[in-house]
């Protein structure tokens, strides 16, 4: 009875919820645009949605397209979604050239990638034109190292000419967390084996960023097979790093992204405004290869690593 009770009075608290919202903003509709109908882009849409559905916003009210759907999208249907969001580089491209009047976020996008997006289609970061990176935090990041990794004190790190401007944030986290780093620049292909060596010849872990040109399908096992042959483990920023030789990975899923998106997209309905600058991902998750830890003789839990983290992150 008494559980039954409660499912009444939660149920009645949605209603009242969804009501107030939709009184608020009559006719209320978000677009979702997804770059791909692949997994890790279905996965964040569905999340997106279903705690937009949650908090009340109406399923009729929720547009989920892909790109031929945008372009095709009569201007009528245009005029009546309040909020876009954009799943992926090419969805964000696509929403950017449109010119649109009302609020854009884009989810599911590298710093690099969104980047890129603001320099070809000329927009600006602003409460109009906003994302929520896929990158982690710098200082998350050599957090996880300090915590995970407390004998070492000297962090390896490979830039491309478009990840340099990141020197600064890393030197900043860097010493906020008593570590060193040996940074060397990558300027192409044929440089980067020689700037892997000058590295890992003095460091004690090497920390891995989204930067294309370093790390990508072609590098990823050399570079591997390199770090591992210098005793130098890799903090990577994605599962499948982990799953391919990386000691560490620290990544936000799509389901995440989607969720952090959704609430972002509340705060439009309840009329407010985006935040003027990109946001960082809220929430993440760890990875561990425990076959990796084992020959370095690291005892390292993935879920223990993660709620350390999140309690370092919340204390004042």
């Amino acid at each position: 009875m008494a559980r039954r009770l409660r499912g009444i009075l939660i149920g009645l608290a949605w209603c009242l919820l969804a009501g107030r919202l939709l009184a608020q903003v009559p006719g209320v509709s978000v677009g979702i645009v997804s770059s791909q109908a692949s997994g890790p882009y279905m996965e964040a849409a569905q999340a997106l949605t279903g705690r937009l559905v949650g908090q009340g916003v109406p399923p009729t009210s929720i547009q989920l397209l892909n790109l031929d759907d945008l372009a095709t999208l009569p201007a009528a249907k245009q005029t009546t979604v309040r909020v876009w969001v954009a799943l992926g580089t090419q969805a964000s491209t696509a929403l950017a050239k449109a010119r649109l009047q009302v609020p854009v976020l884009s989810a599911l996008i590298p710093r690099l990638g969104f980047a890129r997006v603001l320099q070809e289609t000329n927009q600006k970061n602003s409460a109009r034109f906003t994302a929520i990176y896929l990158d982690q935090p710098m200082q998350r990041q050599l957090a996880l190292i300090r915590l995970a990794l407390p004998q070492a004190s000297r962090v390896g790190v490979l830039l491309g000419p478009d990840s340099w401007s990141k020197v600064p944030a890393l030197r900043a986290s860097a010493s906020a967390n008593g570590l060193t780093l040996r940074i060397a620049r990558v300027d192409d292909e044929a440089s980067l084996f020689a700037a892997l060596q000058s590295v890992l010849d003095d460091s004690d872990v090497l920390l891995a960023q989204a930067d294309p040109l370093v790390f990508n399908n072609q590098s990823i096992q050399n570079i591997l097979r390199t770090s591992i042959q210098a005793k130098v483990p890799l903090v990577a920023f994605s599962p499948a790093y982990v799953r391919a030789g990386a000691l560490l990975a620290l990544y936000s899923t799509p389901a995440q992204a989607g969720t952090q998106a959704a609430d972002r997209v509340l705060e439009v309905l309840a009329m407010r405004s985006l935040p003027e600058h990109a946001l960082e991902p809220d929430d993440f998750e760890i990875g561990v290869n425990e076959q990796v830890a084992r020959v370095l003789a690291l005892t390292l839990d993935a879920r223990t690593l993660r709620l350390e983290l999140r309690r370092q992150e919340s204390q004042p």
